[in-house]
């Protein structure tokens, strides 16, 4: 493992890079952190708030920890980064995914799983995951999750943040829905925006690919272009912020 401390500019807060020689290497240290950062929040609060992402990269985690003894279940409480307006049970359902892989294996508490209902329409489904952040932190409009875990595509999104101009609902609002073209066709989602990432305590992106290479040297050591690269909206107002990522996402970082 190599690691690389960077301070990008005066806008951004420093943040570490870890470099692993490959994805299993990468999510055994992933889940080392989850672990720790776990244990402390139990201990110092009484609970463990995490925001699961989607995709491939993660899997490989959730399985990890879903073997992993000695984790705080019992005061862990689960929520998500993004999600497809898609039910449940719907192959493309970052939930679903979370359920088979992890949750299904692990002895959390039914009412500490907080999904977002992708089986609603856009604007139901936002306002009830409104509510559900509110209802878990009453005396503000958001938690102050203790990690959140974040993946980056290929063009640089982030959770459904997606490349172009910056609506004033993100500005605004801790959950909207994507409903624009991406990719050729209709996002149809809903996602966490940067004013929620920001508040977490630790974030965490995990990289992999040599797909990812271009995208991270550009996100990490170019200047800031958010509408461009959604992935630089996320930097903690005060927290501390981490990438883990493999050798082959890393091929084009300029040490």
């Amino acid at each position: 493992m190599r690691q690389i401390r960077l301070f990008l500019n005066s806008l951004y807060s420093p943040m570490n890079i870890e470099i692993f020689p490959d994805k299993e290497t990468l999510s055994q240290a992933a889940a080392q952190l989850f672990g720790r950062i776990a244990q402390e929040a139990a201990q110092a609060h009484g609970r463990f708030s995490v925001v699961l992402s989607g995709g491939g990269t993660p899997r490989r985690l959730y399985q990890i920890l879903s073997q992993t003894p000695g984790l705080p279940w019992a005061q862990t409480h689960v929520f998500w980064g993004d999600e497809r307006l898609v039910p449940p049970d719907d192959p493309g359902s970052n939930y679903g995914q979370a359920k088979a892989v992890l949750l299904d294996h692990v002895p959390i508490l039914p009412e500490n799983i907080h999904r977002m209902k992708g089986e609603l329409d856009p604007d139901t489904a936002v306002a009830d995951y409104t509510i559900q952040l509110r209802q878990f932190t009453p005396v503000q409009p958001w938690p102050r999750f203790d990690l959140v875990l974040l993946g980056m595509g290929s063009d640089g999104h982030t959770a459904s943040l997606f490349p172009g101009p910056i609506s004033e609902a993100e500005r605004a609002q801790p959950v909207i829905a994507v409903t624009a073209h991406y990719d050729g066709r209709p996002a149809q989602r809903i996602t966490l925006t940067p004013l929620v990432f920001n508040d977490a305590a630790h974030i965490l992106f995990l990289v992999t690919g040599a797909d990812k290479a271009n995208v991270l040297t550009a996100v990490l050591q170019t200047p800031p272009q958010p509408e461009k690269y959604p992935a630089q909206r996320i930097q903690p107002r005060h927290g501390d912020l981490a990438w883990f990522v493999d050798d082959a996402a890393a091929a084009k970082l300029n040490n």
